[in-house]
């Protein structure tokens, strides 16, 4: 039990009703300890996580994926891993190290041939497949939402530009948004109406990660941010290059940081409709998400100095606003 000064155990006894309290008492005491216990499961979790290493930070290296976190119910931590490693190895290949562009398209390939023979019932041939092979079986997942991430990380190594936000947004639907359509499919909540949340909630993470990542994202030939939107705060790639903030770059940052908030807001009533830590655990990352958004909001969308992230003491008021959503 990690203990958390006036959160002990022992003094929410005290919040327990007493034989002789009244009615009305007893009542509002039980309320308050009951809204307190999933605060202190919460918090016990997230703690016990950082310190075993399983709790990803949202949009963090691999976007708004919660990697197996100890919030999930234990039965599905592993399915949850097993997709994470597919997806988290594919977009290093697309991303990290030295290879030349056709090594990385040639590998993102092997992927896709691996996934076919999953689609046959043949041995996909490496340890990595065998583990998503188990858990597709398991689950009968679907494997369009597998090759949408690989379509969109071998797109990550041909395109480097985004003409308007539509292009963007349909980037997103395969970079982010089949994380959370597997996501649902495993704990059985794929309805239409909760597809359409969390694909809002994936493109919102997405974006405010790109907003994020402005800069790092330039070091590596990329700029995500739509460039008739550049053009209409009159703000070109040299300034980019340069990293030099102005009042245009902040009312342009200002923009697409609402926009994602916007897109947040719309799928944060999923939350509240899929049930027990299932629910905590997507509002915590919606939670981390619009803080992120927030910190980029406060600099001004001045990520050349200074790249907004959630520090340890930003969780306790996170967990907290998670569990009382």
């Amino acid at each position: 039990m990690v203990r958390r000064a006036g959160l002990e155990p022992a003094r929410l006894a005290a919040l327990e009703p007493k034989s002789s309290a009244s009615a009305n008492s007893a009542t509002f005491a039980q309320r308050h300890f009951n809204r307190l216990t999933p605060i202190l499961a919460i918090l016990k979790a997230a703690a016990s996580a950082r310190q075993i290493g399983v709790f990803a930070m949202p949009v963090d290296h691999y976007e708004n994926f919660p990697v197996a976190s100890v919030l999930l119910p234990a039965r599905l931590r592993e399915p949850v891993a097993a997709i994470y490693a597919f997806a988290r190895s594919a977009d290093d290949l697309a991303d990290e190290g030295d290879l030349a562009d056709a090594a990385r398209l040639a590998a993102l390939d092997d992927y896709r041939r691996a996934l076919d023979a999953i689609e046959a019932g043949d041995a996909p041939g490496s340890p990595l497949f065998e583990r998503l092979r188990t858990t597709i079986v398991a689950h009968q997942l679907p494997l369009a939402p597998l090759r949408d991430l690989l379509d969109a990380f071998s797109q990550d190594v041909v395109k480097k530009r985004y003409r308007d936000f539509a292009e963007l947004e349909d980037y997103c639907r395969r970079s982010a948004n089949p994380v959370g359509r597997l996501l649902l499919h495993l704990f059985g909540s794929g309805g239409r109406e909760n597809l359409a949340r969390s694909d809002a909630i994936c493109t919102a993470l997405q974006l405010i990660n790109h907003w994020q990542d402005v800069a790092i994202d330039w070091r590596k030939g990329r700029v995500y941010l739509p460039q008739d939107e550049l053009a209409r705060f009159s703000i070109d790639e040299a300034q980019i290059a340069a990293g030099r903030w102005n009042p245009a770059w902040a009312a342009m940052m200002d923009f697409q940081i609402d926009r994602a908030r916007a897109l947040m807001r719309t799928g944060m009533p999923l939350g509240r409709a899929l049930p027990g830590r299932i629910g905590l655990e997507l509002r915590l990352i919606v939670a981390g998400g619009l803080c992120i958004a927030d910190k980029l909001q406060r600099v001004r969308g001045d990520i050349f100095r200074r790249r907004p992230t959630l520090a340890p003491l930003d969780w306790p008021r996170l967990v907290l606003r998670a569990a009382l959503a």
